[in-house]
């Protein structure tokens, strides 16, 4: 069920009051930020309200507090009726992280945010499930030229097409934000990246080994029959994987796997961000 009028009142009223809520997202520019270049002026015309954040210079109405200390500031506009309807009634901006914990699989439904935090926040907003289900493109526009942080609901061909120039993703930044911990978008079952044709052998092989193992299985394999602990097909749209990607790893964690096998998908298009976060949910994890 969605958030009603009255539970958006309610949430406007916390906020103002200081309180913590979730809520669903995907500012006019100049009333939080400084020296806009042009390019950044292009892209928020053709993709907000959307799935895109721009990094740039902190205006004087954003506290250092809201930014970490640093002075650039991320900003979007976000394309979900309830989102706008808070922002709207709260009548200001909102700093909005995402909604799970530092590493783990980010939330596509109220469930998940609930199941995440718990009473850390004093309400959740329920928007229904996430349209694009990865996070915003996050594109650096400090400078004359952009390059993307992350890739996310907007596509680097998208971007391009509307700049007219090729875009860079790359590997560090100079300007922190999120998503750039090696490991990031975790499950907590440990995950193992193959090449397409290799994740049926590769998980039957650690199935014997006596894993517990959930499987990601390709589009292209979804006929494969696969001795394992437990297979989620993979769809064959990348913007119904994209859609589906944080919860098929919250459900393989909800169902006992110690080990989730998968493959990169083509890094075109949406698959761009479907590899990014599958790459970071592999990455290295912090030893305690």
């Amino acid at each position: 069920m969605t958030a009603s009028t009255s539970d958006i009142e309610k949430a406007a009223g916390l906020l103002r009051a200081g309180g913590l809520v979730a809520l669903p997202t995907e500012t006019q520019l100049d009333d939080w930020v400084q020296d806009v270049p042009a390019t950044a002026r292009l892209l928020a015309e053709h993709f907000w309200p959307g799935p895109l954040t721009l990094v740039l210079r902190r205006g004087q109405r954003v506290p250092l507090e809201a930014t970490g200390g640093l002075e650039t500031v991320a900003v979007r506009v976000p394309d979900h009726p309830v989102a706008l309807a808070l922002l709207s009634a709260f009548g200001g901006g909102v700093t909005a992280p995402s909604a799970n914990r530092f590493g783990s699989v980010s939330p596509t439904t109220a469930d998940h945010v609930r199941a995440e935090l718990g009473d850390a926040v004093d309400l959740v907003l329920d928007g229904g499930l996430c349209e694009v289900g990865v996070e915003s493109t996050i594109v650096d526009a400090t400078g004359e030229i952009p390059s993307i942080l992350r890739p996310g609901g907007v596509t680097r061909e998208d971007l391009e097409a509307v700049l007219g120039c090729p875009l860079a993703v790359p590997s560090t930044s100079r300007v922190r934000v999120p998503g750039q911990h090696p490991s990031h978008y975790a499950p907590r079952a440990r995950v193992v990246l193959v090449e397409p044709e290799k994740v049926v052998a590769q998980a039957e092989m650690a199935h014997e080994l006596g894993h517990r193992v959930g499987v990601l299985l390709p589009a292209s394999f979804a006929d494969a029959e696969v001795k394992a602990h437990a297979v989620v097909a993979v769809p064959g749209s990348l913007a119904a994987y994209a859609r589906g990607l944080y919860g098929f790893l919250r459900e393989l964690d909800q169902r006992g796997c110690d080990l989730i096998v998968a493959s990169l998908p083509v890094e075109e298009g949406l698959g761009l961000a479907i590899a990014n976060r599958l790459r970071r949910a592999a990455g290295p994890r912090p030893t305690v």
